[in-house]
């Protein structure tokens, strides 16, 4: 039975673990005729700040517009063949306790139809953004797609 992948779901924390699952979705893809859609999931401390108004939201836009371009760039000078999309969700919010970064990507996931997931794991807590590494086992746990945890 052959495998078929039409859509294949890369969640990113802006971390170095996110371009390394870029990469791997991107092959995936490649390799199956597929296209990427990459969830851009902002974490609580970020979400918080635009909250309260001391991030300002076109600074993050631009965080993930130099992000998707970065990866434009790998795409062109990789000679893949893949098609991109993109979207953004907060992973946590203060008004629903039932938002958390894994359930905003099974729900992506689930929206776009995606027929696999990339999702990088193990994230420097250090860094300004990482959170996907928490979330990375819950999300092999429960996704009804096939996942790569890098």
């Amino acid at each position: 039975m052959a495998v078929e992948i039409d859509t294949v779901l890369v969640p990113v924390d802006g971390t170095d673990r996110s371009e390394g699952a870029i990469a791997h979705a991107l092959a995936i893809a490649d390799r199956y005729g597929a296209e990427v859609h990459v969830l851009h999931v902002i974490d609580e401390a970020i979400a918080a700040g635009l909250e309260q108004g001391n991030i300002r939201a076109d600074s993050v836009a631009d965080e993930h517009r130099a992000f998707m371009e970065a990866v434009r760039k790998q795409v062109r000078a990789d000679g893949h063949n893949v098609a991109l999309t993109q979207s953004t969700a907060f992973g946590y919010s203060a008004s629903s306790l039932r938002r958390h970064p894994v359930s905003v990507v099974l729900d992506a996931a689930e929206d776009i139809a995606a027929d696999f997931i990339v999702i990088p794991r193990q994230s420097v807590m250090d860094e300004p953004g990482a959170m996907l590494g928490k979330v990375a086992e819950y999300v092999l746990s429960y996704a009804s797609q096939p996942v790569l945890s890098v």
